[in-house]
């Protein structure tokens, strides 16, 4: 008997299987994610003691890490094109010996460029396989009802990874230097999320016979009513591409609002620490206003997750971009009357509010783009995503050189949060889309 075609997904097996093992492929994710991303941030740790060494020009030196972060955005289509033919199993094991590499490598640096091949474009370029990018690509294949839900608990690894496994690398650069902390830090790639990714993870449900959670089998055809009444036809799914999307309008209003919030979010990310100081916050209580946001990061990426399956993307969108709105907000009001109360208020609205747009980055296009296209559309909207984190602190820079001011920045943060609001209502995800 001839096999079904490739497109025909076997039925969903029977048992325990089809209930859990999406939850299954959300673990490894969480676990990838917390390890994967934070190896990534990492380099702010790597800075000083790299700098110390060497003594190059501290510009020259961090921007390997802009270096990197671009090579990702370029990465993007290429990405998408080979988690829609490869999937994860193959995507994120190639990453990771990709950065593990770059990791090995870094350590014999004496040069600069050294930096930006190894640091630069093989660990944080690296990177984008298995960080919000790569793991946009698939996860939402395997939810439907829960899709914002699983998402958020996946992404969330990223906050429990920053305050587990970054103060452990930090003893280790203190203690034995950043070239065994490199070392230490490929091992747990190794250890951990290679086999994990290899063994366990998957791309889409029907791999395994199974159907998304919350999805239902299409109904059986009646072949003798159809040869009947040969007239009727079922309404057509559209089965999205990468050329049909880029001529429709969805696709370029969630490009427009995801450049928008991106570039709300690391401006205020990267320049925040440094205006608390200005205004009179404390350097300590700078830096834990800092790590709080983080904290309500893992509250904020759950909670904003599981809200976009209750009440709609477009209104955790909203809330998500609402909570930056908000925090830009208290911050300018906190030039004239510093507060500690408020700088806590400002924490919760980025951390718990703003930060749950992770968790509906992926699920968004996943609602409007259906179809084995889907990795491919994503790879182009994240460029944008990108180079929206990328403008932003480079913007908040020049105003403040420019002014001596942070006001006009943050103004236009809160301006680009309200367009971002806007252009999601337009993409209509609730709607599948605008045909």
């Amino acid at each position: 008997m001839a096999n079904p075609p490739p497109d025909h997904a076997p039925p969903a097996r029977a048992g325990r299987l089809p209930l859990y093992y999406g939850w299954v492929v959300v673990a490894v994710a969480f676990v990838t994610m917390a390890v994967g991303v934070n190896i990534r941030t990492s380099f702010s740790l790597l800075f000083p003691p790299i700098l110390d060494e060497f003594g190059w020009n501290r510009g020259v030196t961090a921007a390997a890490f802009s270096f990197g972060f671009l090579v990702s955005a370029a990465a993007g289509p290429l990405l998408g094109a080979m988690m829609d033919r490869y999937g994860p199993r193959v995507v994120i094991p190639a990453g990771t010996n990709l950065v593990a590499l770059g990791l090995l490598l870094a350590t014999l640096t004496t040069k600069p460029w050294h930096l930006y091949m190894t640091l630069g474009v093989m660990v944080v370029g690296g990177t984008v396989s298995f960080s919000y990018m790569g793991h946009s690509m698939f996860l939402p294949n395997w939810f439907v009802r829960k899709r914002g839900l699983a998402i958020g608990l996946a992404f969330s690894g990223v906050g429990v990874g920053s305050i587990v496994f970054l103060p452990w690398l930090q003893t280790i650069i203190v203690e034995l230097g950043w070239r065994l902390a490199c070392m230490a830090m490929l091992f747990v790639m190794l250890l951990v999320m290679l086999p994990l990714n290899l063994i366990l993870q998957r791309h889409r449900p029907e791999e395994l016979g199974l159907l998304p959670d919350g999805a239902t089998a299409p109904p059986p055809v009646d072949h003798a009513k159809h040869d009947a009444a040969p007239d009727a036809r079922p309404t057509p799914v559209v089965n999205w591409t990468i050329r049909r999307a880029v001529v429709s309008a969805p696709f370029w209003w969630l490009n427009l609002g995801y450049f928008s919030a991106l570039f709300a979010w690391y401006l205020v990310q990267v320049h925040q620490t440094k205006y608390l100081i200005e205004i009179g916050i404390g350097p300590e209580t700078a830096a834990v206003a800092l790590g709080l946001v983080a904290l309500f990061g893992i509250i904020g990426q759950i909670l904003m997750g599981y809200l976009s399956d209750r009440i709609g993307r477009e209104w955790a969108w909203t809330l998500s971009c609402m909570g930056f709105a908000v925090c830009y907000a208290l911050l300018l009001y906190m030039a004239a009357r510093p507060s500690p109360l408020l700088m806590y208020l400002m924490v919760a609205s980025q951390g718990v509010l703003g930060y749950g747009l992770a968790s509906n980055v992926g699920a968004i296009p996943a609602d409007i783009f259906t179809g084995p296209g889907f990795a491919r559309i994503f790879g182009f909207v994240s460029i944008s995503s990108i180079l929206g984190g990328a403008a932003g602190p480079w913007v908040g820079g020049l105003v403040q050189d420019i002014t001596g001011s942070y006001d006009y920045a943050f103004w236009l943060g809160v301006l680009l949060s309200l367009v971002s609001i806007v252009c999601i209502w337009f993409a209509a995800p609730r709607k599948g889309g605008v045909r």
